[in-house]
């Protein structure tokens, strides 16, 4: 009797490994973490593809309501910076958003110097100073003797998920528009 108890065990052992039963459930759970990173990765990807498209209407929306006036002043760049944070919403802007306006004129040599310039936070670092020379704008963009407003934002989109992308990426946008009322927008502090 001792002789015949190997062999239902090792029967069983050969039906086990040749046994196709939890085949599905291996390959799923094989599987599985490879989608759900990829889904994850999608998700915040198309996020991001939709906080840098907001961040383009804002460039375009922030400078074209300063190109429509003659003047500018204190006062009308604090609203259009909050038109700036309501364009951005639902995406986060305390810190996350920096936009910054400025006026840009060119002498007949074709010297591009701010006229004035108006940042939404202290500390930002890629808006230029009043009275400093810019040598990035366009000459067709900026011909000589003209005026032109410089629109720039950025923003550091942070993931909700951080599965994927751990940190945070930052976009950037400049337009630039020509004054539609006057061949330049002043500035007036009792605007």
């Amino acid at each position: 009797m001792s002789a015949r108890q190997p062999r239902p065990a090792k029967r069983s052992l050969k039906r086990f490994w040749r046994s196709r039963d939890g085949a599905s459930a291996v390959e799923f759970a094989l599987i599985a973490p490879v989608l759900i990173t990829m889904y994850c990765g999608m998700a915040e990807l198309t996020q991001a593809m939709m906080a840098q498209r907001r961040l383009s209407n804002i460039a375009s929306a922030v400078g074209d309501l300063v190109a429509q006036g003659s003047q500018t002043g204190p006062l009308k760049m604090a609203d259009v910076f909050k038109v700036g944070d309501t364009i951005m919403a639902p995406f986060p802007v305390t810190g996350a958003l920096k936009m910054c306006v400025a006026s840009v004129t060119s002498d007949a040599n074709g010297k591009d110097t701010v006229a004035w310039s108006k940042p939404s936070a202290s500390g930002m670092t890629n808006c230029p100073a009043a009275g400093s020379v810019v040598t990035d704008v366009p000459v067709a963009v900026l011909p000589a003797n003209q005026s032109v407003i410089l629109s720039r934002v950025s923003y550091t989109y942070t993931p909700a998920i951080k599965f994927v992308l751990s940190g945070g990426l930052t976009f950037n946008r400049t337009y630039y528009l020509r004054p539609r009322k006057t061949d330049a927008v002043l500035w007036n502090l009792a605007s």
